[in-house]
């Protein structure tokens, strides 16, 4: 069980829905996106990243229970959100320098938790590259690291949202076969590490523990069967008693959708999802295609599909947060 503050309570009730699941929206993206538009053959401007943030804010809220923003591009769309959206705002720099080993991680110099929460953050979300096998004197700075963010959020008395991302130093593609055989014991252990309480971490945004498309009955290269997937899924709701969620990791709509279903049926107590690409990255097509108001169209018909349906499952599949945290005196 999480104890946490009265305060951080009504902060993360404004971020879910009544129920207690988290139905939020993620377009913290920054790099991505700019690699999403220039595959569409535009270059992209600080004015297009900002517009179509904008964009996906007004039409995609009222849908959503919250909303994932940066402050570098983010803040209009943090503006422009529904007024019963709540916001995360992202405290990392986008990437990680490749020239040095680690994927170590770094924040916003011009930024602060305390900055970020006048700026209307409900919550703080930090992204961090984790290996669990990595050399342990690169381990140990991230764990440091984390330390001092997650007392930084405490001081300020604001949740604190750690998305974990796995990786192994040995295997370039992550998409690979061979990181399917290792990627359970990469998620689930990495979570079971930042669960400690000196990290002070309230939700985890996490992977699921496997590549769905190399289960049995999804994908045509199979390296789990779905009994063995199942296990994991079970494994990585065990490993933790916080809250945590799912992120999307760009996998299709309907592919994040059926993974749901497999984690609920498998024994997952997921508290929701904080999705992004897989809602709204063919709206990008649209805005470099045709511009605004063919953007702004895609959003409102296919975009609002895309959430409401999302919604739907996670109302079937997910556990309310409410189970795991406890308001201290």
């Amino acid at each position: 069980m999480l104890k946490i503050s009265k305060s951080k309570k009504e902060a993360m009730d404004r971020l879910s829905t009544k129920e207690g699941y988290i139905e939020a929206l993620a377009i913290d993206q920054r790099g991505a996106l700019k690699k999403m538009i220039t595959s569409e053959g535009q270059e992209p401007t600080d004015e297009s990243i900002i517009e179509f943030k904008k964009l996906v804010s007004e039409e995609l809220t009222p849908y959503a229970s919250s909303i994932l923003l940066d402050p570098e591009f983010g803040l209009e769309a943090a503006a422009a959100r529904h007024s019963e959206a709540g916001l995360l705002l992202a405290y990392e720099k986008t990437g990680y320098d490749v020239t040095v080993s680690g994927r170590l991680p770094d924040l916003l110099a011009d930024w602060s938790v305390k900055g970020l929460k006048d700026k209307g953050a409900d919550a703080i979300k930090f992204l961090l590259y984790y290996d669990v096998d990595e050399d342990s004197k690169i381990n140990h700075q991230k764990h440091a690291f984390v330390e001092r963010l997650g007392s930084e959020c405490y001081g300020e008395d604001i949740p604190f949202y750690l998305e974990l991302l796995s990786y192994d130093k040995d295997i370039q593609d992550n998409n690979s076969n061979e990181y399917a055989k290792v990627k359970p014991h990469k998620v689930n252990d990495m979570m079971k590490e930042f669960s400690k309480p000196q990290y002070k971490v309230d939700v985890l945004k996490v992977e699921v523990p496997v590549n769905m498309n190399a289960v049995e009955g999804f994908g045509e290269e199979i390296v789990y069967t779905k009994a063995a997937a199942a296990v994991y899924f079970k494994e990585q709701s065990e490993s933790t008693h916080l809250p945590f969620i799912f992120l999307s990791a760009g996998v299709s709509a309907n592919l994040f959708q059926d993974t749901l279903y497999f984690a609920k049926e498998s024994g997952s107590t997921f508290n929701g999802v904080l999705c992004g690409r897989a809602t709204w990255k063919n709206g990008v097509h649209h805005f470099v295609a045709n511009g605004e108001e063919a953007a702004r169209k895609w959003l409102q018909t296919e975009g609002k599909e895309n959430i409401e349906s999302l919604n739907k499952v996670v109302e079937r599949t997910a556990t309310s947060w409410h189970e795991k945290v406890e308001v201290s005196e």
